[in-house]
């Protein structure tokens, strides 16, 4: 097995697919790159069990020869041995050749390298091939819900399900839940052209980090096919596979209220920035709770305090405040996860009273949704 490649093409493909390789896995060969070498193509495996991906890297892109004098194998790569050398190479061109028991050269202008490969036939076999999808997803959508998401899912493996981001296909409609029960994050939107009726899934949120990173966004679209105990994600050099969480993900819906006592909407960027000034002056052991006032002639009052360090007030105009008056208590940190996740200009948000939770929206799109549980300090 033998090919010459352009070095900054393979170096972004083996940093895509080594992401999820690990030292620690239970099997053995999982811990190296594989690679295969192919007529017109090459393949870049990285798999960790729960989590494969591949990248196919084409010998010509845009007219332009990125692979030359290929001769067909396969090989396992040492990581992290790999991929440091190639990014250390000393030129753009690189010439990999696999001689007798898996000795790999690896060579780039005056520096050579020899690494000691591994057998590819005890590596698992991925049937991709194989797989139809039941539906297609926009990619700059897809990742945008994974950043609105993924960031309530639970870091506490004792409820290993909340670890995950609920998906729900239902009447031509698909969900996005993720919540560690002390908030929760929620978005939804039309689904087109879906040979799925209806699912109820969850995807490791640790997954959808992956995910995340490496879908290209110069491209439309990503095919999607829901299986057994699975979820797959592929375009014309990608291939993104997953393990589903086993599971009765809770039923979220009854959490969220359906009136609220008091309205307010601000201006996002001006919220954050009181948050994160508040947030210097409060218990971080605790989640950096403050708290918020309404005031009078729609201003709000935000206030961190800290026992023996000190404590913090500033009022900030909002651009409505309606319904009772209000006292409550919140994790700074919950609070400024959600306003950066909305990416939008303004928010609205529901409180139903002191001790309930509250909903943050945006003022025009009724698709995203994000609750917080309040924190009991009066």
């Amino acid at each position: 097995m033998k090919f010459t490649i352009r070095r900054k093409e393979l170096l972004q493909s083996i940093q895509d697919v080594t992401s999820v390789i690990s030292s620690k896995t239970v099997i053995p060969i999982l811990s190296g790159l594989k690679i295969d070498v192919h007529a017109n193509h090459i393949v870049l495996t990285g798999s960790n069990s729960d989590i494969t991906i591949q990248r196919t890297i084409p010998n010509i892109v845009d007219e332009e020869e990125i692979i030359t004098k290929m001769e067909k194998g396969s090989i396992v790569l040492p990581v992290p041995q790999f991929p440091e050398i190639i990014s250390k190479l000393p030129e753009d061109i690189v010439d990999i050749t696999v001689g007798e028991n898996y000795k790999t050269v690896i060579s780039s202008g005056t520096a050579v390298f020899t690494l000691y490969g591994q057998n590819s036939e005890e590596y698992p076999v991925i049937q991709h091939q194989q797989v139809e999808p039941h539906f297609s997803y926009h990619i700059k959508q897809l990742k945008s819900i994974i950043k609105q998401t993924v960031f309530a899912v639970s870091s506490m493996e004792t409820r290993p399900v909340l670890t995950g981001i609920n998906v729900i296909i239902k009447e031509k409609e698909i969900t996005f839940t993720a919540t560690d029960s002390h908030r929760l994050a929620m978005r939804t939107s039309r689904l087109e052209d879906s040979s799925i009726d209806e699912a109820n899934i969850v995807i490791p949120g640790k997954s959808m980090q992956e995910l995340q990173k490496v879908l290209d966004e110069k491209l439309e679209t990503v095919q999607i096919a829901i299986l057994n105990n699975q979820i797959v994600f592929f375009t014309d050099h990608l291939f993104f596979s997953s393990r589903l969480l086993s599971g009765n993900y809770p039923d979220t819906s009854r959490l969220i209220p359906n009136n609220s006592e008091t309205k307010i909407q601000i201006y996002t960027r001006d919220f954050i920035q009181t948050i994160e000034r508040a947030a210097l002056l409060s218990n971080r052991e605790q989640n950096n709770v403050i708290d918020l006032e309404t005031k009078e002639n729609n201003n709000i009052q935000i206030s961190g305090k800290m026992q023996e360090v000190g404590e913090v007030t500033e009022q900030l105009p909002a651009i409505s405040v309606e319904g009772n008056e209000l006292k409550i208590s919140f994790s700074s940190k919950y609070m400024l996860d959600s306003l950066k996740a909305m990416d939008h200009e303004t928010v609205i948000i529901n409180f139903t009273g002191a001790m309930r939770p509250f909903v943050i929206k945006t003022p025009d799109d009724e698709s995203i949704l994000q609750l917080i549980l309040p924190v009991k300090t009066f």
